[in-house]
């Protein structure tokens, strides 16, 4: 497993996260795409992983509901993908929402997202529903980690 830093920045610091997003994921966003997604959202979240200080990859996750987490993306850079770094993201935001009295997170994933649905079965989420996404004429599989004893 990668020795992985992660690093809590505030909403408004950007710049490094839609670096990292725009390498990953297509369309290429800009810093005011995720400016306005934020827009009355609570407890915006956003983690960066760092390797010697490298930027490799980031999750986004802002509140759903009270007490649930969303996780709106999560995404490692090619070059760094199965040595741990998304692991070590996810359980980064599973201690923050614990501290922050969240009972849940959630997320929606493509079933062809295979490594990213592997790593939510490894880290214990469930599958509690699916869902028909128009805009891409697939489905959505559901998945909830409660954080709860």
């Amino acid at each position: 497993m990668a020795d992985v830093i992660v690093d809590l920045l505030a909403p408004e610091d950007l710049r490094e996260v839609v670096e990292l997003y725009n390498q990953i994921f297509r369309p290429a966003r800009d810093e005011e795409h995720f400016a306005r997604r934020y827009l009355g959202r609570y407890n915006v979240v956003q983690m960066v992983a760092r390797i010697q200080e490298r930027p490799v990859g980031f999750l986004l996750a802002f509140e759903l509901k009270p007490r649930t987490m969303f996780l709106w993306f999560l995404g490692v850079l090619a070059s760094h993908r199965r040595q741990g770094v998304a692991s070590q993201l996810l359980d980064a935001l599973h201690s923050w929402a614990r501290q922050n009295d969240y009972d849940a997170i959630r997320f929606e994933c493509f079933n062809q997202h295979r490594s990213m649905l592997h790593l939510a079965l490894e880290a214990e989420y469930d599958i509690v529903g699916l869902r028909y996404d128009p805009d891409h004429g697939d489905n959505l599989i559901l998945l909830q980690k409660n954080l709860m004893p």
